[in-house]
């Protein structure tokens, strides 16, 4: 079988700070364990030699035992495996106990020849087996919470590359069925009016090139973004005219908010996509600031659609805001409104 690497390989953690903490403890705990009688009467003489004994009994046991776990916890690495590594350092404890005891025994003898206050072997095979098993569950616990982190850390970044990855592809357009119709509105304004179709082809183009410039920004200026947005809404306004009414109030001073680019512009298109849109029911969208949010407001008239929502658009708008800051997207729908209120980013200018 292949040799395993090194204990902070196979176990996933460095033991160190255990070993400096635990084997002090460990030691103190068996000699209570062995020599209680003797703390209890304050036998000080007996205990600075029994002391000191008992701490190299532990630290061999505990080195012995953290070998042994690194072996098994290499071939059986699975947490479904516990119940085969604890069985396995259970027999093998059986073993070093012996061994150890023995060695030890014979070495506390050519060093103290005349010392033979040896403890009940009971006593001692049962304060081994109990602080054997506190290793044990001391590494096993350890072991079992930093691959749990790992996990966590691990699905936490597959999401946030997942989120990146539908981001990516949000910047990368804005929908095709948007660029369509304002090619179509386009054809339809130059033979009409030439002048206006300059200006409508100018703000298409500072749309187009916003999401290009926005493409690498987890954050942009909400004063950049609103400048965005009116590209976005005089173009809208070409195809619906005063069927989509627009009002965005006072924003324009928020100088050290930020938001994530696009988001505003997935707002409205939802709108437009999911209600009805005509002269007898014109659609009112909403843009404002209240209670620390920045808040898109439309009147709800939905479309009679055969499928519904999916809500990825949505999803995908609170997950990349999930990934900067605590504060939730809030979703409010009532039976005149239709509400999503976005948490205020303040940043300091230039750290966008």
């Amino acid at each position: 079988m292949k040799k395993p690497p090194c204990f902070n390989d196979v176990a996933g953690f460095n033991d160190r700070m255990l070993i400096l903490v635990g084997l002090p403890l460990s030691s103190i705990l068996i000699s209570l364990m062995l020599f209680g009688d003797y703390y209890a009467r304050g036998d000080w003489q007996f205990l600075a030699i029994c002391i000191p004994m008992s701490f190299v009994y532990t630290g061999v046991f505990w080195l012995a035992l953290r070998g042994l776990y690194k072996k098994v916890k290499w071939w059986h690495p699975s947490f479904r495996e516990i119940g085969k590594r604890l069985g396995m350092v259970f027999v093998a404890f059986n073993v070093m106990y012996f061994a150890i005891n023995f060695s030890l025994s014979q070495l506390f003898d050519l060093l103290l020849p005349g010392f033979t206050h040896e403890p009940d072997p009971l006593l001692t095979y049962i304060a081994s087996l109990i602080m054997s098993a506190l290793v044990m569950t001391l590494y096993e616990a350890t072991s079992f919470y930093v691959q749990l982190q790992r996990t966590v850390a691990e699905k936490a970044e597959l999401e946030r590359q997942n989120i990146e990855s539908q981001l990516e592809g949000l910047r990368n357009q804005v929908n095709p069925h948007f660029l369509f119709n304002s090619l179509n509105t386009l054809i339809y304004l130059i033979p009409e009016d030439s002048g206006k179709a300059v200006r409508f082809v100018q703000q298409l183009s500072k749309v187009y090139r916003y999401v290009l410039e926005s493409r690498d920004s987890k954050l942009i200026p909400l004063s950049e973004e609103l400048d965005f947005l009116k590209s976005y809404i005089f173009l809208l306004k070409e195809r619906f005219g005063d069927n989509l009414q627009v009002e965005i109030k006072d924003l324009e001073r928020k100088n050290d908010t930020a938001i994530v680019p696009l988001t505003l512009q997935m707002l409205f298109e939802n709108a437009i996509k999911h209600n009805v849109i005509s002269t007898g029911k014109p659609l009112r969208i909403e843009v404002f600031a209240e209670n620390g949010h920045l808040v898109v407001r439309n009147n709800l008239q939905k479309k009679n659609q055969v499928m519904d929502s999916t809500g990825v658009g949505l999803q995908n708008i609170k997950d990349r805001y999930r990934m900067l800051t605590d504060k939730e997207v809030e979703v409010i729908t009532s039976q005149q409104y239709y509400t999503v209120a976005l948490p205020v980013i303040e940043v300091k200018m230039g750290q966008t």
